[in-house]
């Protein structure tokens, strides 16, 4: 039972929930509350800490899944566990855990099905510019793994994926969705054109509404800045401007809904075949 905040194990947990930099060098993040937990490929999972109440409290299932970890688990007290935890009402599990870097061909694999099975179909990309909102990345992932979106490429600006925020934001989706950071999203548009992958900017200036375009082919959206939306630069790089046609004043898509639309009219498209 760890009861000490200075003892090393815990300093360490509280500075990487606080340092970006250092869960960087170190390739690991932290993981809480039971729902995300058993998420968690095993295979990724370093060590796991758990309060003295949620050890009082634990299901029969809890206490399954504890004793199944390959690594097992810490006790600290509750005291302890505040320290090392990064939310507001801490639910008393939480786990350090491996980063996972994909290559570019996992980005392009076909989407899985709910039973493991391939879907077979072409790839699906989302290119990300500028997402500062960690709420809004992490939403981005979770819809992204429902849509079969296949792969995520991200500006270096971006938030960082492994914030807390945006670990519980994707409900999972973390473990299952292939991405990579890229310093050149030009480059990045280039290399899908040339792997036959067309690309779109979610663009005002569209003049083909988002339905009238046909997506069952290798296809990419390029989504931009909450505030700015794509730059000139980025946008243009696109084969395609399209447009999501809104009534009202409203100026502007939310960054994560943006995402999500065009996303499951590329599933809707694809199951109709």
């Amino acid at each position: 039972m760890i009861s000490s905040a200075a003892n090393e194990k815990v300093k360490k947990i509280a500075a990487y929930n606080a340092k970006n930099r250092l869960r960087r060098e170190d390739k690991v993040f932290i993981v809480e509350g039971i729902r995300m937990q058993v998420e968690i490929p095993a295979e990724l999972i370093l060590e796991t800490y758990v309060s003295e109440s949620f050890l009082e409290k634990a299901s029969g299932k809890d206490k399954e899944y504890l004793m199944s970890l390959p690594n097992g688990y810490e006790a600290v007290t509750e005291q302890v566990f505040k320290k090392m935890s990064d939310t507001k009402a801490p639910q008393g599990i939480l786990s350090l855990v491996r980063q996972v870097e994909y290559k570019d061909e996992d980005l392009f694999m076909p989407a899985k099905n709910r039973d493991g099975s391939s879907t077979g179909l072409k790839p699906l990309i989302l290119i990300l510019e500028g997402i500062q909102d960690p709420g809004n990345l992490g939403t981005i992932f979770r819809s992204a793994e429902g849509a079969g979106v296949t792969g995520i490429y991200m500006s270096s600006d971006c938030a960082d994926v492994y914030n807390s925020k945006v670990v519980r934001s994707t409900m999972g989706a973390i473990f299952r969705q292939p991405f990579r950071y890229t310093d050149d999203l030009l480059g990045t548009i280039k290399m899908l054109k040339d792997k036959g992958i067309v690309s779109y900017a979610a663009h005002l200036k569209g003049t083909k509404n988002y339905d009238e375009l046909d997506f069952t082919k290798g296809t990419a959206f390029l989504i931009g800045n909450e505030g700015n939306g794509l730059s000139k630069e980025i946008a243009d790089a696109a084969d395609e401007y399209l447009l999501i046609p809104m009534l009202g004043q409203v100026e502007s898509m939310n960054a994560a809904t943006s995402a999500a639309l065009l996303g499951f009219e590329a599933a809707r498209q694809r199951r109709m075949g």
